[in-house]
């Protein structure tokens, strides 16, 4: 059995506050998620809506600043949001400058954010958009409309040292 010193003791409380932390935010972000999730919901949006989306919300930061953009991209009722369809936008080390469905993670870092296989998909959108600038990255996430992890597709497309994306859930077989 392991005693626990007292430096043992504050790095489990620290790691336990974390944890913590991390929980509030997941169980947040589906609170959240379900209230602004309209009663339509069943109607999903198709990949060609995303990128659509992605295109208009590139043109509207090089037309509006980033500011402007980047505030307009948080309004839950916003011109960039549609069924289960928002626009997030990352700068290249992970950071969130705008998230259309949960507006709080704003100024975090979710590089080695991971879906329920293990896939780091923030690294992925990352790569596609240095290598490709443009593309689709596909992983399974919580669809807040019917809380069932399901597999989402998202596009993401490069615009100066930004990355802005969208996605989509794929329907079930």
């Amino acid at each position: 059995m392991q005693q626990y010193r007292p430096t043992n003791y504050v790095v489990f409380l620290r790691r336990e506050k974390k944890m913590k932390s991390l929980y509030r935010m997941f169980a947040f972000g589906l609170a959240a998620g379900a209230f602004v999730v309209p009663s339509f919901a069943e109607e999903r949006a198709t990949a060609e809506e995303a990128v659509a989306l992605v295109k208009k919300a590139v043109r509207y930061i090089k037309e509006n600043g980033r500011e402007k953009a980047f505030a307009d991209f948080n309004h839950p009722a916003g011109q960039f949001r549609d069924r289960d369809l928002y626009i997030f936008v990352l700068d290249f080390e992970g950071k969130v400058l705008a998230q259309g469905a949960n507006p709080r993670m704003v100024g975090k870092n979710i590089l080695d954010l991971r879906d329920v296989d293990g896939k780091y998909f923030v690294k992925s959108y990352l790569g596609i958009a240095r290598e490709k600038s443009h593309g689709w990255e596909e992983f399974k996430w919580l669809n807040p409309s019917n809380a069932a992890i399901e597999t989402k597709r998202a596009y993401v497309e490069r615009y100066d040292d930004v990355v802005v994306g969208s996605g989509i859930y794929k329907a079930a077989k």
